[in-house]
């Protein structure tokens, strides 16, 4: 388990910039559908929701690409392109999605695995590389990056490898099922549940690379770094060695902006690797 102190954190901030300082110019492709016309055209609600935003460098081929799900307990929050993200070399697909209770809250993982299933076979368009996706999120969408990623039969339904993936990092993700999803059958937030809607039910040896990110124990939502650290351990001892756990001293669970530089480094690593 790792400590992350704020003195440290600043140390890393001020490294980031570095990453960025080039004349690159990107551009924004807003609004884009993920799902086939013929689906959008029978649900109003999902043609509404079920769009991205991608944000590309126009001159830099094969660059990592970042999938990125908004926070909001499944219940609310849009798709957002975080500004620490930008001008990063990368590029960065933000992703919206369905939410309760207009729409059962397990179909949001439905939603964002057909959006990871999309940018694996169309990112080239915007100058990304598909062996260099790497699935992130906040909250609730540090919850859906791990689940398109740990339950392989999702992805595959789309003919595409979920160990294809380059990494996972979620910030401050459920690993156990989602309180939304316990809510909708009456299960209260204090009863912990590990069912198919768990990503820990489906911890494995040969999942992506992975960093998982949490605040301060003592401040984060309930038993949410513990969570954490119960999925690190048991993917360990499943066999996966390339996962590691950062705990977020003296931050709770709104902790994306000083975790973003670990997200960059982990990317800028592993990418490389490729």
């Amino acid at each position: 388990m790792k400590h992350l102190s704020k003195k440290l954190v600043l140390l890393l901030f001020m490294g980031i910039p570095l990453l960025g300082l080039t004349q690159t110019k990107y551009r924004t492709a807003g609004d884009i559908a993920y799902r086939a016309e013929d689906e959008l055209g029978q649900d109003a609600y999902m043609s509404e929701m079920d769009r991205m935003d991608i944000y590309y460098p126009e001159d830099v081929k094969d660059a990592p690409v970042i999938i990125w799900f908004h926070g909001g307990g499944l219940t609310g929050g849009h798709r957002e392109i975080p500004a620490d993200l930008k001008q990063t070399g990368n590029v960065i697909v933000g992703v919206g999605y369905r939410l309760s209770p207009k729409v059962k809250a397990e179909t949001s993982i439905d939603d964002a695995t057909a959006a990871v299933a999309w940018v694996f076979k169309n990112i080239k368009k915007y100058n990304g590389d598909p062996k260099k996706i790497f699935v992130s999120g906040h909250s609730a969408g540090g919850y859906l990056a791990l689940m398109t990623i740990m339950d392989k039969s999702r992805l595959e339904a789309y003919g595409v490898d979920a160990n294809d993936a380059a990494g996972l990092i979620p910030f401050s993700g459920h690993t156990i099922t989602h309180f939304t999803i316990r809510a909708e059958r009456g299960i209260p937030g204090e009863q912990p549940i590990i069912d198919q809607w768990a990503p820990l039910y489906y911890v494995r040896a040969d999942a992506p690379p992975t960093l998982l990110i949490t605040g301060d124990r003592e401040l984060e939502m309930l038993g949410r770094y513990e969570e954490n650290a119960y999925f690190y351990r048991m993917m360990k001892v499943a066999g996966q060695e390339d996962i590691d756990i950062y705990e977020m001293d003296g931050y709770g669970h709104g902790m994306t902006h000083p975790a973003f530089p670990l997200l960059l480094n982990f990317v800028k690593a592993h990418a490389n690797a490729q």
